[in-house]
């Protein structure tokens, strides 16, 4: 279809039309005219958004169901959204990685920093897993699938349906393996000098956290040859890295059973199996009882789940993510280091930041803080909306 071809949604009077015309890329419903043609649209609707006096501003797929009822797709309105377009953000978005990387693992589309919104790509190799987290995206999945194929050369392409972003689209949460076949086993994943084990069909998100992966790094600087403790874990992100840039040892703390039995195959998988200790249960059970056993570490890593997913729940979780940095600083031995992370994108930066100097202080330590990270740049920015920002790693020395 043309523009021509496509239906047409209207902005309020009230709506703030130069936003979107500056490149912010979602419109809420209640900035729509949501008139009955407008609600009859079905989910993932291409149509063109045209501003109250009926000037066209931007192609925009529809989603009555959904609170951001309209994502823009392109600046253009004459856009057509074909496989040919969704090929040419895949090649862009490509491109950036491999001036990044020197092999296929990163994530390869991180939504509307690339300009394919809600649509998150991780590749790992020969194998993408999509999640196409809003519904236009669902109702393109042939042509996404066979430009992802078309450009990267990937022979297996699994669809992730899991997290909160689908429940809000109404979509489904049902996995499935748009093209190949799933592999049998968890599989190999080399970065930061470890090899990590990333289950693609059973794990978290889509199997591994590769936003993680610069500050997973610089940390591994900060542990030398000591002590380390990687409290919520997963599969080893930060222990790993560590053990493989010479860390006498690491202690892996997390609640999954099955995420520390990969971390422990990574382990081995990377030749250091023999200095990766494991602990399951609840964080902050352990802490505590680190605590009382009088452990000390020369570095302390706490990568916890969003305690903060959205403002509702902002409060309660920077009262979590308080205790954690309460917790964690008596781990920590005299001139040693502490880093803290929160993926909330309800919690700002400052917001962070305070928390986790409100525990520091709390635990009677003193920091200073070396170094503020965020996502690597396989996770670009969109620079107009503050959600795609949501990952934040404070490395205190205490």
């Amino acid at each position: 279809m043309n523009g021509s071809d496509l239906p047409v949604v209207r902005l309020k009077p009230k709506a703030d039309a130069r936003a979107l015309r500056h490149g912010f890329p979602w419109v809420y419903a209640d900035d729509l005219v949501t008139d009955r043609r407008t609600r009859a649209l079905s989910p993932g609707t291409v149509a063109v958004l045209e501003d109250a006096a009926r000037a066209p501003v931007a192609l925009v797929a529809i989603n009555p169901v959904s609170k951001i009822m309209a994502r823009v797709l392109d600046a253009d309105p004459a856009a057509r959204v074909d496989a040919g377009w969704v090929a040419a953000r895949i090649a862009r978005a490509q491109a950036l990685r491999a001036r990044l990387y020197d092999a296929p693992f990163y994530r390869l589309a991180h939504a509307e920093g690339d300009g394919l919104p809600g649509v998150v790509i991780d590749r790992f190799g020969d194998i993408a897993v999509v999640q196409p987290n809003a519904a236009w995206a669902e109702a393109h999945l042939p042509a996404l699938v066979e430009a992802l194929v078309e450009v990267t050369g990937v022979t297996t392409v699994l669809k992730n349906a899991g997290g909160r972003a689908r429940a809000l689209e109404g979509l489904d949460d049902l996995p499935q393996v748009l093209r190949g076949s799933a592999p049998e086993g968890p599989v190999e994943v080399p970065m930061n000098g470890a090899i990590y084990m990333a289950d693609l069909t059973g794990g978290q998100k889509t199997g591994l956290y590769f936003d993680q992966r610069d500050n997973q790094a610089f940390a591994a600087r900060l542990a030398g040859n000591g002590r380390v403790l990687d409290v919520f874990s997963h599969v080893g992100g930060f222990g790993l890295a560590a053990l493989a840039q010479g860390a006498a040892e690491a202690l892996a703390v997390d609640g999954s059973a099955p995420a520390l039995a990969l971390a422990e195959a990574g382990a081995r998988a990377s030749g250091l199996g023999d200095r990766l200790g494991i602990r399951q249960g609840d964080a902050f059970e352990v802490m505590t009882a680190l605590g009382q056993e009088g452990a000390r570490f020369d570095l302390v890593v706490c990568d916890p789940p969003a305690f903060a997913p959205s403002k509702p729940a902002l409060e309660a979780g920077l009262r979590a993510y308080e205790r954690v940095a309460r917790l964690a600083a008596p781990l920590v031995a005299e001139g040693g280091f502490l880093v803290l992370c929160s993926c909330s994108h309800a919690a700002d930066l400052a917001r962070f930041r305070r928390a986790s100097l409100r525990g520091i202080g709390r635990a009677g330590r003193a920091a200073q803080l070396i170094r503020t990270g965020f996502a690597g740049p396989d996770h670009p920015q969109h620079p107009m909306l503050a959600e795609s920002g949501y990952l934040k790693a404070l490395a205190f020395r205490l």
